[in-house]
């Protein structure tokens, strides 16, 4: 599998990223171990996961695995701070202590000394400064190597880099994590664009559309489906609407006319396109997986591209300014 640099960084990801979302309530050990095994075989070292997946399970799991499966220096290891549960409530607390006590957990599920991209969940309501500060004193300290952020939009993506930027020293963020499909194209307006100017790449979840964009939930929600579980169903029920099924078909008919799966076209549509570093796969068994992989060499031809593009809001304009040869 091929490789890119994430934004202006010196760090080295795989082009396709194994997320964990489901790991310690979906998909169990096993299934885990084969998912971590087909992907770095076939290259991918990039694997996504925080303290809030399973509460803290998809962590353990990945800690497992890393003394069992594969070498810990054969991963990139991106983890994430400042989400999580309290009782029965999720909270976002991105409070210096609220974040370090976050990390020295992820360090201890995980079983290793440092984690290679940190990155805080979600805005908070901490001052960004402290949230920010507690950044700098993670890799200051060596238990981090590079810092990026999740869930932020436009100006707190241009808030935090700036501020980050402004005093030598501290830790620049190199990666922002959003939603990014052809269900969900919100990024390009105002985040894409803030992430390029502080080159800082995208690493996009949910690339399939929750799972929509797979075409199996056209004829209805399959019992083996997120959508069909009670703890996922809210996840996939807003793109189970009419504009959701229009571009559901718009892709099935593009698979049909190119030999590939709808899973593919979607995937391929997103890690192709301008600013993306890498889509963050969900895959829940390692026969999911297997679809997504080998295909470093296949690209979807420029009409079909631009079609879908249409179909699901209109140009998208990095990928027309690409065209016209203008640096990325």
């Amino acid at each position: 599998m091929r490789t890119r640099t994430v934004g202006g960084s010196g760090l080295e990801v795989s082009r396709l990223g194994l997320g964990t979302m489901t790991w310690g309530s979906d998909t169990g050990l096993d299934a885990a171990t084969e998912l971590l095994a087909s992907f770095t075989e076939a290259g991918g070292n990039l694997v996504d996961t925080a303290p809030a997946y399973g509460d803290g399970v998809a962590e353990e799991i990945l800690g497992r695995l890393m003394h069992t499966v594969i070498a810990r220096d054969d991963l990139v290891i991106a983890t994430k701070a400042g989400f999580g549960r309290k009782g029965t409530h999720r909270v976002v607390d991105t409070s210096r202590k609220a974040l370090l006590d976050d990390l020295a957990g992820s360090l201890r599920r995980l079983h290793t000394d440092h984690i290679d991209l940190w990155q805080v969940h979600a805005w908070g309501s901490a001052p960004i400064d402290e949230t920010l500060a507690a950044l700098d004193v993670a890799v200051s300290s060596g238990m981090v190597r590079y810092v990026g952020v999740c869930n932020y939009i436009g100006w707190q993506i241009g808030t935090a880099a700036a501020w980050q930027h402004a005093v030598p020293g501290r830790a620049g963020l190199i990666s922002g994590q959003v939603e990014y499909s052809l269900l969900a194209r919100r990024a390009e307006i105002e985040v894409i664009p803030a992430l390029a100017h502080h080159e800082m790449g995208l690493l996009a979840w949910s690339p399939i559309g929750r799972g929509v964009l797979t075409g199996k939930y056209r004829t209805g929600t399959p019992r083996d489906s997120r959508g069909a579980r009670d703890h996922f169903s809210w996840f996939v029920e807003p793109y189970l609407e009419s504009r959701s099924r229009s571009v559901t078909d718009a892709v099935v008919r593009a698979a049909d006319g190119l030999g590939l799966t709808p899973a593919q076209v979607a995937m391929l549509w997103v890690r192709d396109a301008p600013g993306v570093t890498a889509p963050l796969l969900g895959a829940r068994t390692a026969e999911q997986l297997s679809g997504y992989l080998g295909l470093d060499d296949v690209h979807l031809p420029e009409p079909i591209v631009h079609a879908l593009d249409d179909v699901t809001g209109g140009p998208n304009q990095g990928r027309q300014t690409q065209e016209m040869g203008t640096p990325r």
